[in-house]
Order: C-alpha cells, then structure tokens, then sequence
C-alpha cells in the first residue's frame, strides 16, 4: 500500500512510520510548505495540498497538530491548536473526498480530551461530549472528516490517552524531576489518567488498518487506567526514587494557567471497548510492567 502521513517527524507519526515501513508499504510523508515537485505537501493557511508523483494514496494517517504541552496557553496558542487540527483535517477530508482514486481508510488522530472532566465515570466511545477548551476541539476536529464516509471512505478517529515514551510526550518530560527526586502528585491525586504505551499506539493503528469493520471514534488507551496517585508513585518506584514533593492544584493554576485545568487536573477514565471487541491484543496492561519497559530502553 502507499500510506500517506501528516505529522510523520513527530513522536507517534516516526514510530508508525517505521512500522509501516518494515511491513513493505511505502510511506508518503506530506511535508509542509508547497514544494512543486516529487515530494507530497501543503499549506494549511492557504488551502493548498501538492501530492506530487503520489496521486494514488491508500492510507492517510493524519497525525499533524500544534503541540498542546508546550509553552503557556495564551489565545494565540489555543487558535493555533484548534486551526492546526480542525483546519488541516478540513483541507485533507475535501481533497480525498475529491480526488478519483480514494484511500481505503482515513485514520485521524483525535484525543481523550473529547470526554472532558469526568472523575471516576467510565467512558466509551459512546460516552457523550464533555466541556472545556479540548473537549470542543476535538469534536470539531473529528467533525472535520464527516465528508470522508459519505464519498466512501473508512474513517478512524482515535482518541489518544497520554501516551507512554521515552523518547517524547509527557513522560520524557517527567522523568528529570522524578529522577531528581522531584516528581509528586498533582492536586489530590484522585484524577483518572489514561495511559498507553507507544508500543500500543502503533499496534492500534495497524490493528485498524487491517480491520474493516473498525471505524468512527476509537478509543487508545490501555484498559486499566490509573489515578495520578498511582502512576506517580509506580513511576517513582520504577525510577527507585522517593515521591516527596507535591504540585497542590492552586500552585499547577499558578504555573500553567488553564493548561493545568485542561490538562494535569483534569479526570478521564477511558476504555478500549471498540479495540478490544474488535480483538487488538495489547501489549501492555500493566502501568509497573510498562514504565519498567521504558526507562529500561
């Protein structure tokens, strides 16, 4: 298959990539900026995509999007993570749902942010839309492929948990305070995080490649998530470091303004129904198995 990649030098989109690739497809990166030529790009300001010699796409996994834990949010930086997702999934879904030859599948990336603030309820893909800054992006952002299934194209929107690496994410950033014996639990440590490793990202995505009969929201995340409480202090056992200094609510308010509601406050319990009914086999379920994995590589 050919498989065309938005966000391809990210943290995700570098390990689906060199998944893909390993299994003898070839992998179309769509860089940005319009570069006439061979190479696949775009311009999401200007509504331009270029795929160059690359008109026959099976497979668009569309990873690409500002960055949500870097830097304070500041309304610039929120009407560039909303228009870096909600526009550049515009500007795909109308030029694949145009062109003559259609990708198999459309696999969009989206995020757990859907659900919103829900403390200790079990959610679903069923589970309704939450509120908050996030919540109405993501709704926007998976609402943005709604022209892909009427021109008869699959699509997948998964939402991401927060998503275990040592190489990137949320846990690399971690890990110098932890290892510093820094690290501590945020607020009271009750909020749900749900976690999933790398690992378990690529395989989703090649689970879903495979199988037909996925699609529509999806969500990615381990099926044991976890309370702040217990992933700091799993974390700070596998470090083998003390977990001493708390990060009170109202100090994280201070520091990252409404990132730290949005974000590190924020209580989601999600669970991989539509994975695991559909049979995707994870490769971690076990938060101490899984940071022990990581810090290990």
């Amino acid at each position: 298959m050919k498989v065309l990649v938005s966000g391809a030098s990210g943290l995700i989109g570098q390990e689906v990539e060199k998944s893909i690739s390993k299994q003898g497809h070839q992998v179309v990166p769509l860089k940005r900026g319009v570069k006439p030529g061979k190479t696949a790009c775009w311009d999401i300001e200007n509504g331009i995509i270029d795929l160059g010699e690359h008109q026959e796409i099976d497979v668009v996994i569309h990873f690409a999007g500002e960055s949500i834990a870097e830097g304070r949010w500041s309304q610039q930086k929120k009407e560039r993570i909303k228009n870096s997702r909600v526009n550049g999934t515009k500007l795909l879904s109308e030029h694949f749902s145009n062109t003559s030859y259609k990708p198999k599948l459309f696999l969009s990336s989206s995020a757990i942010g859907f659900y919103g603030n829900r403390g200790n309820e079990e959610l679903s893909e069923n589970s309704n839309k939450g509120t908050g800054f996030l919540s109405d992006v993501c709704a926007q952002w998976e609402n943005a492929t709604s022209k892909l299934p009427q021109a008869g194209i699959r699509v997948a929107n998964i939402r991401l948990g927060m998503v275990l690496s040592s190489k990137g994410g949320a846990l690399q950033k971690m890990l110098f305070p932890f290892k510093i014996g820094f690290g501590g639990i945020i607020g009271d440590g009750k909020q749900y995080i749900s976690w999933v490793t790398i690992d378990d990202v690529v395989g989703a995505v090649n689970h879903i490649i495979k199988t037909d009969t996925l699609s529509g929201a999806i969500n990615v995340v381990a099926p044991t998530p976890v309370t702040n409480y217990v992933f700091t202090k799993t974390l700070g056992k596998a470090l083998n470091r003390p977990i001493i200094f708390p990060l009170p609510a109202f100090v994280a308010n201070i520091i990252f303004g409404e990132m730290a509601k949005e974000l590190l406050l924020t209580s989601i319990r999600a669970f991989p129904k539509k994975l695991q009914k559909h049979g995707y086999d994870f490769k971690y379920t076990s938060l101490e198995n899984a940071l022990t994995d990581i810090i290990a590589r």
